[in-house]
């Protein structure tokens, strides 16, 4: 399948359109006009250093339902003993940053080059873009970032710096969204940890059919309507 080269134009092609690896599309910009028009579409930015902005759409799609996230009774227990402290929104450069230093530490390549990191930075000060943080007294220790766009989550990264920190941040915004009636929170592409806890692999016609459902014609505005204010900080597990 032919990979699209996209131009100023705020416009996508078809996210079936995408090869067999789940790329749809080259170039084009990182303005929050056309990232988020991307989201309403089921397509995502994710490129290397040194690499154009590449726009992706895999299949299948791993989506997570917010009502089903699993807390293990070890989970649940590592949050009663250590007494973590939950927040929204506190420190997003911090764990857009964070997200980026510990797969760097690890060995791993990150996707969050500095023009990802600023345009995601743009869309949290813009309301679409949130930050759950997970503290142990005043030392930020876990937590996870994505766009919220009301009844969709569309989780981008998270990290640790101790054991079950980013479980437990993916399980306390779960639970938040769960009771604010969001369909589900999208994973994008499913590793064991996630598996573990309750995401599911679906079909991306399924998913896109439910972007459809929900959102309708779309054109490249700012969907103000469907932005979402988290709470300052989240309930335990």
């Amino acid at each position: 399948m032919p990979i699209f080269r996209l131009s100023q134009q705020l416009v996508f092609p078809d996210p079936q359109s995408a090869d067999r690896y789940g790329l749809l599309a080259v170039g084009g910009d990182l303005s929050a006009e056309r990232i988020l028009l991307a989201y309403r579409l089921g397509i995502f930015p994710w490129y290397s250093p040194g690499d154009p902005i590449l726009w992706w759409s895999p299949d299948p799609r791993c989506i997570l339902l917010p009502a089903d996230v699993y807390v293990s009774r070890r989970l649940a227990r590592t949050w009663r003993k250590q007494r973590f402290r939950v927040t929204t929104n506190s420190a997003f450069e911090d764990v857009i940053r964070s997200c980026a230093e510990t797969r760097l530490e690890k060995g791993e390549a990150t996707w969050l080059v500095p023009d990802m990191q600023a345009a995601y930075l743009k869309l949290h000060r813009l309301g679409y873009a949130h930050s759950v943080e997970v503290w142990q007294e005043n030392r930020l220790i876990g937590g996870l970032y994505g766009i919220a766009l009301r009844p969709f989550f569309f989780g981008e990264s998270m990290f640790h710096r101790e054991t079950d920190a980013s479980k437990i941040a993916l399980a306390a915004v779960a639970r938040w969204l769960a009771g604010q009636d969001f369909l589900c929170i999208d994973c994008q592409l499913s590793n064991d940890h996630l598996l573990r806890m309750g995401a599911q692999n679906v079909p991306r016609k399924e998913f896109l059919a439910d972007l459809r459902r929900e959102f309708g014609l779309l054109d490249a505005d700012l969907p103000e309507g469907r932005r979402v204010r988290l709470p300052d900080r989240l309930e335990t597990i």
